[in-house]
């Protein structure tokens, strides 16, 4: 018996098969998942919530859509051209539509695998489990409605699973870095938030929630920015820090001096350096903090200000200014690709020494800590306890020009001027009388010359328990 044969009498099997109570909703499902509609309504549930991991779940399986889709309908299909199976045994009330393109692999099924492990990688298994599930059903309703054969649809699956994973090399897959506890956790936590200090910039509405959540915390809500911080930090066990990365990095900068420990609340438009310790809601951080599970974490520093994200010159700051206000509305990668086009068109790279090297730099970028992911503008970090910087620059290339260089921070060739490499420390002797460095979204002149160091464990912050 070959496998062709094998496949005809496992369909009709399932033909013959009567699911009580499934007669009619394994046809709808089936229906709801042509052109991906079904998928599309998930994305937006998924989105809707609020949380960013289930924003990145619902991009990530909408990506691996993208790619399982026209790969397994216009080349797939094309290929092995399979016959649809003959229906005359499959009850009529379960018939929905037998499409007259061929049959092998199942492009319903191939979507509704990407679409599932994509959000896998991304979500709990409270989420992923559910949509895993929807994603069989549809699987076995093509082959229930007479539309594929059992081969088709495993095939379809692998097909969307080889999606999924491809999505991987296109954006890694976000997950909270490796952190080291204490060795002891913060003694007599106070769950009702004595001893806590909070400053949060720009959300009344959040600090409204945590005065109900943490009632015996302190709250300093007068004044800018920088002086809330330092009385904060002076008559605090706990100093509170509700943000994005720029408020967050001010707060760490005087926690640091002060020796106290750091509670982030991610409260901003972008909170990098949150998720990377695995809080991505503000009852996230509130769970870390009342379970006094601490960690030490490095701090890096340009010129003495301190940064927990990344720093950078040359077109750096400007990118990044520009992306930040299309990534939300674009895209990461799409926003990332405008910005330095944008950025490139009234600028040239600058002249400066990096450890003792003259070069011409278009972009550099320096991070606290290694970053996983290949590129110029990387997101994710297996530590924040290595004690490196890691170094990231596009030089200008004879003959190269702008389009090089765009090319370059797209694409991270060595061969159009990418460079990278890790460091303890960096030097910058920039020609200028002054350098504009990007340093966790903000951005300042340094007159030279520039130097980039790190405080490594030099930061007590909270953390989920383990």
């Amino acid at each position: 018996m070959d496998l062709a044969e094998i496949d005809h009498r496992a369909f009709d099997r399932v033909a013959a098969a009567k699911l009580r109570g499934l007669e009619s909703v394994l046809p709808r499902l089936s229906a709801a998942a042509d052109h991906g509609k079904l998928w599309y309504l998930v994305a937006a549930g998924l989105a809707v919530t609020g949380r960013p991991s289930l924003r990145r779940a619902a991009t990530r399986g909408l990506i691996g859509i993208a790619l399982a889709s026209p790969t397994v309908n216009i080349v797939g299909k094309q290929i092995f051209r399979r016959r649809r199976p003959l229906i005359d045994n499959v009850p009529v009330v379960r018939v929905h539509r037998i499409p007259r393109s061929p049959s092998f692999p199942s492009g319903h099924t191939a979507s509704a695998v990407a679409f599932a492990a994509g959000v896998a990688m991304e979500a709990t298994g409270r989420t992923a489990l559910p949509v895993a599930g929807l994603a069989a059903a549809v699987g076995f309703s093509r082959v229930y409605t007479g539309a594929h054969y059992p081969g088709d649809v495993l095939a379809g699956a692998a097909s969307g699973l080889a999606a999924a994973l491809v999505t991987r090399l296109i954006w890694p897959v976000s997950a909270p870095a490796e952190v080291v506890p204490l060795e002891r956790s913060v003694e007599s936590v106070d769950p009702s938030g004595d001893g806590v200090v909070v400053v949060v910039n720009g959300d009344d509405g959040i600090e409204e929630q945590l005065r109900g959540e943490l009632p015996g915390a302190r709250f300093e809500s007068s004044g800018e920015l920088e002086e809330r911080l330092e009385r904060a930090a002076g008559a605090a066990k706990v100093l509170a820090v509700g943000g994005g990365d720029g408020t967050v990095g001010a707060g760490a900068a005087v926690a640091l001096k002060h020796d106290i420990p750091l509670l982030v609340l991610p409260v901003g438009t972008l909170n990098h350096f949150s998720r990377t310790l695995g809080i991505e809601t503000v009852s996230d951080a509130l769970n870390a903090y009342r379970s006094g599970n601490l960690s030490r974490v490095d701090v890096g520093t340009v010129n003495g200000v301190p940064f927990l994200n990344n720093a950078g010159f040359g077109i750096y700051p400007e990118v990044v200014r520009r992306r930040e206000k299309l990534e939300r509305r674009l895209g990461k990668w799409p926003a990332l690709a405008v910005s330095t086009l944008r950025a490139l068109r009234h600028t040239s790279p600058v002249s400066a020494t990096v450890d003792g090297h003259s070069r011409r730099v278009w972009l550099a970028f320096v991070g606290n800590c290694t970053y996983r992911s290949h590129g110029t503008v990387p997101t994710t970090r297996a530590h924040m306890d290595d004690g490196i910087l890691d170094v990231r620059v596009v030089s200008a290339r004879r003959g190269l020009g702008k389009p090089g260089a765009f090319a370059a921070v797209l694409t991270g060739s060595h061969r159009l001027g990418y460079e990278k490499w890790a460091a303890r420390s960096l030097n910058i002797e920039p020609s200028a009388d002054r350098l504009l460095v990007s340093h966790d979204g903000e951005i300042s002149g340094s007159a030279p010359p520039v130097v980039f160091d790190k405080h490594p464990k030099g930061l007590a912050v909270f953390v989920p328990a383990p």
